[in-house]
């Protein structure tokens, strides 16, 4: 078995995660990792997908959502694709979540996740999410919050892209606000040589279901393009 690989390196990021608020954001934290049975999933899923020394191609999106990475400890997959995409027994409850909808399309129709996550990381700029009267809540939704999470992403930023990442290209997931955050600390680190960002799954699947499979294809076409 090769020593250090990305799997164990993947693994020992997510379970060293920590992050407190101050009382008076209101803002809850994140962080499935803290429970015994999230480390057990991280550390199957990871193995069974990851656990070699090749390089892949990084994917941000936003931040963990409550019924997706929230729960399941891995990003943009919910209960339901843990368990039928990735094949992984999981006690959570099985409901989904619209952009691990949107994404396991994608990946099903790359050629699986197999192949996928051979080639592809996905994670979020900032690895633990947030909640505000029991929503989602963005790491850029609020001023106060930015000000209070941006060394912990900065932080993380650099520990992730250590994990093993590609610098030809880094994937943003979404157009607006994740974008102008990713670009800009990316001209100031100079990590990524090129950054190329698509429409947010949750953005498709709640404004532009119409146009979906076109979606899907555009990001099938994107990833495809990226792999030699």
């Amino acid at each position: 078995m090769p020593v250090n690989t990305f799997a164990d390196r993947a693994i020992s990021f997510f379970n060293s995660l920590e992050l407190e608020l101050d009382d008076s954001l209101k803002i809850g934290v994140l962080n499935p990792y803290q429970s015994t049975i999230v480390k057990n999933v991280v550390d199957n899923f990871f193995t069974k997908y990851f656990n070699d020394r090749n390089q892949r191609i990084f994917i941000f999106g936003i931040n963990p959502g409550r019924h997706g990475g929230g729960i399941t400890g891995i990003s943009f997959t919910d209960p339901l694709a843990l368990l039928k995409h990735c094949g992984i027994e999981n006690v959570f409850n099985k409901r989904f979540e619209l952009s691990s909808e949107f994404i396991y399309r994608v990946i099903e129709r790359y050629g699986g996740p197999g192949l996928f996550y051979r080639h592809f990381f996905l994670t979020a700029i900032c690895p633990l999410g947030f909640t505000k009267d029991n929503k989602n809540y963005n790491y850029y939704d609020d001023k106060k919050l930015l000000e209070a999470v941006e060394p912990f992403i900065r932080e993380t930023f650099n520990s992730q892209i250590n994990i093993g990442a590609k610098k030809d290209v880094l994937i943003c997931l979404g157009t607006g606000k994740n974008k102008r955050f990713i670009e800009t600390l990316n001209n100031e680190t100079q990590y990524f040589k090129k950054v190329i960002a698509l429409e947010h799954p949750r953005f498709i699947m709640q404004y532009k279901r119409k146009k979906l499979e076109a979606y899907i294809q555009q990001y099938v076409n994107t990833i495809s393009d990226l792999v030699i």
